[in-house]
């Protein structure tokens, strides 16, 4: 079944151009995840600190289909497909006045934060509800850079403080942040996020500095492909990100 959340969304969580963050709507989402996650007795903190677990963000595809705005009413749902081997799959769907406004399909690794290791789903040690209302008509696309895409370095992002989480590594929902201000300035004026993909490949440690790289989408109106990478040359993510 799936677990819903109702929220009355805050200014602050607006751009300047009115239109709620990227960030913010991810943020919403993973909250309405984690408070049924605690609602089934797998508190996050516990399952970190206790198990020596920790879900980790793979990969995120989120279509946006209109603009939401500072005091708007939002309901957000999320659901668990069936989950298999080394994958657990999680849906969302956000909902104004009952009209569906945007959706992601995520898949999440389990990871022994002892061991340093991936678990298989069938190694975690709670079960979660599969009785979703919505399978995933397939799983999300990898973002793929084509290695003969000329990409243009737009500068560096180092990971601080407050982009962190108790792992330490730059929490995912800040990434969209990072990808949006390394946007070229006119690409979000008069228009509205349509679609983000991430891959998810390396953390982003505390301390660590992104070199960040950026190219339009071959014929595409307004589309750009991200990537970064740390310090120690290794691929932090690669992503796309579309407006209409």
């Amino acid at each position: 079944m799936f677990h819903a959340e109702s929220y009355n969304l805050l200014w602050h969580d607006a751009d300047q151009t009115g239109q709620v963050r990227p960030s913010a709507l991810l943020r919403y989402m993973q909250e309405t995840a984690n408070r049924q996650c605690r609602g089934w007795g797998y508190d996050l903190d516990r399952l970190f600190r206790a198990e020596g677990q920790g879900f980790l963000l793979a990969r995120l595809q989120l279509t946006a289909y209109a603009p939401l705005h500072a005091y708007e009413d939002i309901e957000v749902r999320t659901w668990c497909p069936l989950s298999r081997g080394y994958t657990f799959l999680r849906c969302f769907r956000v909902l104004r006045g009952g009209e569906t406004v945007a959706e992601a399909l995520t898949t999440w690794a389990l990871m022994d934060t002892r061991q340093h290791a991936l678990l298989k789903v069938t190694d975690f040690y709670g079960e979660f509800p599969t009785d979703a209302p919505l399978e995933p008509e397939r799983l999300p696309d990898k973002v793929r850079l084509s290695p003969t895409l000329p990409m243009q370095a737009v500068g560096e992002r180092q990971v601080f403080w407050s982009d962190t989480d108790f792992n330490r590594h730059m929490n995912n929902t800040r990434y969209p942040d990072v990808i949006c201000d390394f946007l070229p300035p006119e690409a979000m004026e008069g228009r509205a996020l349509s679609a983000l993909s991430v891959s998810y490949m390396k953390e982003a440690p505390l301390g660590d500095v992104l070199q960040i790289s950026r190219a339009p989408v071959p014929d595409t109106d307004c589309s750009y492909l991200f990537k970064a990478v740390r310090g120690d040359g290794e691929i932090c993510f690669e992503a796309q990100i579309s407006f209409a």
